[in-house]
């Protein structure tokens, strides 16, 4: 096992038990399967024994992707793809579930790169921070945009928190699996992006300092941050882009 980079964030799981609970969050039996970051694709062959229709694994250290291609090239259900996941285009496949332990360091950019394919994705079921993991918790208080965009595309949710024994090497942080379920519905991404630089830009003013929209509550006395998402979501509807 090469050395990990920590230029690339890379811990690699280590535990098959974890493997199996991770995968035990969703169904991929006859289904198309993408993972990111594989690494010497420890949780490929337990994705492999769900028997998936195909996987499609996203390797950007090109080292790893050279054992990759020679641990799996007789292997027909498997498609190496020597990227950087942020710059692939996922808009030719259908129904993916995207199932990864993500690299830390750029995690959340990630999940908002992915979010603009969620037409293309059925679930995604994450390893990232756990800290990570309660920003996009929009059940919690101290709204942001990352609780904001994952209630407008998504249902989630965070399933178990896992121990850095798991990993080599271990991570300094805590890790976290999560689920992201797209919903099937139209979402206007320029709009919420569009919305949520302006609604966020500053979090200590009240919502009326911040946009200016046709609402007579109480609502726009309040900060951002202490919104409900379900107040939240009403002012994004009556936002005009």
């Amino acid at each position: 096992m090469q050395k990990p980079k920590k230029s690339l964030s890379q811990n690699f799981l280590i535990d098959k038990n974890i493997s199996k609970k991770i995968l035990a969050q969703t169904n991929i039996k006859y289904k198309n399967v993408l993972e990111i970051g594989p690494g010497y694709g420890f949780l490929t062959d337990s994705i492999l024994e769900k028997n998936p229709k195909r996987i499609f694994l996203i390797e950007k250290d090109n080292n790893l992707k050279k054992k990759l291609y020679l641990k799996y090239k007789n292997n027909r259900k498997i498609k190496i793809i020597g990227d950087d996941i942020l710059k692939t285009n996922l808009e030719e496949f259908e129904n993916l579930i995207i199932i990864s332990n993500l690299p830390y360091n750029i995690s959340s950019k990630i999940i908002l790169y992915l979010f603009s394919f969620y037409k293309n994705i059925q679930e995604m079921i994450l390893m990232i921070q756990k800290e990570m993991s309660l920003k996009f918790d929009y059940n919690l208080p101290n709204m942001n945009k990352y609780k904001f965009l994952t209630k407008l595309s998504s249902d989630y949710d965070r399933c178990f928190d896992v121990s850095s024994n798991v990993f080599f090497p271990k991570p300094k942080v805590k890790s976290a699996i999560v689920k992201f379920k797209f919903h099937k519905k139209n979402i206007d991404f320029n709009k919420a992006n569009k919305f949520s630089r302006i609604i966020f830009k500053n979090i200590r003013k009240k919502i009326n300092n911040n946009i200016k929209i046709n609402l007579d509550n109480q609502i726009l006395n309040k900060r951002v941050d202490k919104l409900t998402i379900d107040e939240l979501l009403i002012i994004y509807n009556l936002f005009q882009s």
